[in-house]
């Protein structure tokens, strides 16, 4: 079942992701796609920052999940009816260039690509586009499926490597049919595997403890980014790629901003914190919100504005069973907040895996192996009351898994753990 996860894959901390999972993503696909078809993906480019800088390298994640290749330059074709067997999942990656590894580090080779993804025919990138034709008007690859981010709240003006690349192989194939990789993807990952569960929870165990550092440091007088350095401090020491999100830390008024990321303000005395984090490990995300008092002393107002929050979680997490959907949580949230729903502005429940929003299909049913958020919280500006508290739930056949299992979420036991 996929809430269960074997011994096997214990050591997947320590080592490479095992290809099987790219494999067993790959056949996925392959299966739901129409006779007579090739999908192609284009792996990522680095962002640029400013002046000759760039930003950190990160894979776009259905190219991850497809081949588990953390590189630029690069292109996947999946063609399941070409008749040569080893031409039906072809890797290219980037040829090797003495210079840039000179300058930026060990470049790929192709066995080290065939080890991490699980394909066995690996090419140059520079050969792409003439395997491409050859299959295209081989009679093998009358329908190309495309891949493309969609996600129907994101906009962006940047115009992205993946959308350019959709552009040339149209305009190199006008005749041709097109397909739609992303709502076959976004299906797919929505269910994780055994291996993505086991990630996942390690992901959120690293964000636990950087919580409970957190709960033990925190103090009048500090600044919010001295908190983010605590959290940062704890994910870069447990080998965590980074945040899986912009972080929020927001002191007082500030947590009434939904995705405040300043990190700037002092903390008062008698005000709360809001946490919003989540670090990502080995591209796989964790999301977790807690609420505590920066003095370690919830006032009886907090204490009741808290607890409704509290209370709310815990009757929709009841919810997070197979065949109910996120439409009915948000549809649950907003009744059991009743007078209280018009300081609940957002919507409590999200899918999340090697991105923090993995899906937005509010009316999916929930299905074992989903992992989504539970999220309530409440918003009085007038006051300068911002409560959030956030679990990431594991799907089952049963009742739910809880990913942050043991973090401290009662009143005591933040006041405890803070009082130590």
């Amino acid at each position: 079942m996929a809430g269960e996860c074997s011994s096997a894959i214990f050591n997947i901390f320590t080592m490479p992701i095992p290809s099987r999972l790219f494999a067993k993503n790959r056949n996925n696909l392959a299966s739901q796609l129409p006779p007579k078809s090739i999908a192609v993906f284009t792996a990522n480019e680095p962002m640029p920052r400013n002046g000759d800088e760039f930003y950190p390298f990160r894979q776009q994640s259905d190219f991850f999940y497809l081949t588990g290749i953390d590189a630029e330059n690069a292109f996947l074709l999946i063609a399941p009816d070409y008749p040569d067997e080893c031409f039906r999942e072809v890797l290219f990656i980037e040829p090797y260039d003495e210079v840039k590894a000179t300058w930026q580090g060990e470049m790929l080779d192709a066995t080290q690509a065939m080890e991490i993804s699980g394909v066995k025919t690996v090419k140059g990138s520079d050969a792409f586009y003439s395997v491409l034709n050859d299959m295209a008007f081989s009679g093998y690859g009358d329908t190309i499926f495309l891949n493309s981010f969609e996600y129907p709240k994101y906009e962006c003006a940047v115009e992205t490597i993946q959308q350019r690349f959709v552009k040339k192989i149209k305009a190199l194939y006008p005749m041709h049919n097109f397909g739609r990789t992303a709502p076959i993807l976004n299906a797919l990952r929505m269910v994780k595997s055994d291996d993505e569960i086991a990630i996942i929870q390690h992901a959120c165990d690293i964000t636990a403890m950087a919580f409970r550092r957190c709960l033990e440091t925190v103090k009048p007088d500090m600044f919010e980014y001295q908190v983010q350095a605590e959290i940062e401090y704890i994910f870069k020491r447990n080998n965590a790629t980074g945040h899986a999100y912009a972080p929020i830390i927001a002191g007082g008024k500030n947590a009434c901003c939904l995705h405040y990321s300043k990190n700037q303000s002092k903390l008062n005395d008698g005000d709360l914190l809001l946490f919003d984090i989540g670090c990502e490990y080995q591209n796989y995300s964790s999301d977790l919100s807690r609420t505590i008092p920066i003095n370690g002393k919830f006032s009886p107002r907090q204490k009741e504005c808290y607890n409704i929050v509290l209370d709310v979680m815990k009757e929709i997490t009841q919810l997070y069973r197979p065949g109910h959907c996120i439409n009915e949580i948000n549809q649950a949230a907003r009744k059991a907040m009743g007078e209280n729903s018009k300081y609940l502005i957002h919507g409590v429940s999200h899918h999340i895996g090697l991105d923090v929003h993995d899906s937005i299909d509010k009316f999916k049913p929930f299905e074992p192996g989903m992992i989504l958020t539970c999220e309530p919280g409440i918003y009085i500006c007038e006051e300068g009351i911002g409560i959030r508290i956030e679990n990431d739930l594991l799907i089952t056949e049963g009742e739910p898994i809880n990913l942050f299992a043991g973090l401290p979420t009662e009143i005591e036991e933040i006041e405890a753990a803070m009082q130590r």
